[in-house]
């Protein structure tokens, strides 16, 4: 099974011809609202990229007692999401504000509400155990993450943490993953924090996962994905594709990453996979609701040239 202890949001969307910089007001025409957040987002991949239909996702997370965390709740549920894992809270369902522009980049700002009450005890034991592949990120309490991780552990799980946004975790956590994920930016913060010198994203997660002997994946936007291990080094393009919204594509390569995990490919398969299916969340607008279906993935694996070795 695929457990993510994670955030679920309500995204407001607004399509602008140029992002705005500092200071500096733009306008756009309209506005969409859909659900979102980095947890919620990941288990929807999860759950349409899993060739296999028995295989169960289910999501902890916590949303308000509002209508925002009823929109939340039903992306879950119709992406075939289990979401008895889910508390409501007084706090107010998260909310992004997600800005994306005419070539399909973006500028997001989260208020956390609901999420900063997620509490560890909120995944029950049950869903622990040596078929479980647990995926988080960081829009959660540490606090929380670093608890569900030492008892995933001491159960026998496999984990998967995506540390965005990036910020302090603790070191000593770090060699119990069995994957993580990054992006340049991220892997920069995570090697600078720790006092690992690097000139580069993709030399930052080399060097993690050399220095915490933990398997590193990191997406480097246009450029595709690197994963480095204890004994292989793989690199991957992306889909030749011209992106309408790259919002959500992050979450698509680690839904991915986390399916193919769970069926236990190999790494340059489960880059494959998770590639194509970041590149096909691109061609439509919105997050959790642009994540392909694992029948599309699989027609679409010939359009990507399989890793190679680094």
């Amino acid at each position: 099974m695929i457990v993510v202890f994670g955030s679920i949001n309500v995204d407001l969307l607004f399509g602008v011809n140029e992002l705005p910089q500092a200071g500096e007001t733009v306008l756009c025409a309209d506005y969409g609202k859909a659900a979102g957040g980095k947890g919620l987002n990941q288990a929807v991949a999860a759950a349409r990229a899993k060739p296999v239909s028995t295989l169960p996702v289910h999501m902890v997370g916590c949303a308000g007692n509002d209508q925002f965390g009823d929109v939340a709740l039903d992306a879950l549920a119709t992406a075939g999401v289990d979401i008895s894992g889910v508390t409501r809270s007084s706090s107010p369902t998260a909310c992004a504000a997600v800005l994306v522009d005419r070539m399909g980049e973006n500028q997001i700002v989260v208020a956390s509400g609901a999420n900063n009450t997620l509490a560890a005890e909120a995944l029950p034991d049950a869903w622990l155990g040596t078929d479980t592949v647990l995926v988080l990120q960081m829009e959660v309490p540490l606090q929380s993450n670093c608890e569900v991780i030492k008892r995933a552990k001491r159960r026998g799980a496999r984990v998967v943490l995506n540390l965005a946004p990036a910020g302090p975790f603790p070191e000593e956590l770090i060699p119990a993953l069995d994957l993580l994920i990054l992006n340049e930016l991220e892997a920069s913060t995570v090697a600078s924090h720790n006092g690992l010198k690097v000139t580069s994203g993709q030399a930052a997660a080399k060097a993690i996962a050399s220095h915490y002997s933990v398997t590193t994946v990191v997406s480097l936007g246009a450029a595709g994905a690197c994963a480095f291990a204890s004994n292989e080094e793989w690199k991957i393009g992306v889909l030749p594709i011209t992106p309408i919204d790259t919002v959500g594509a992050g979450d698509a390569f680690v839904g991915g990453l986390a399916v193919g995990l769970v069926l236990d490919l190999s790494l340059p398969e489960m880059l494959l996979r998770a590639s194509v299916g970041a590149g096909l969340s691109c061609q439509s607008e919105g997050a959790a609701k642009s994540m392909p279906t694992a029948a599309k993935i699989e027609s679409q694996l010939e359009d990507l040239l399989p890793a190679r070795r680094l």
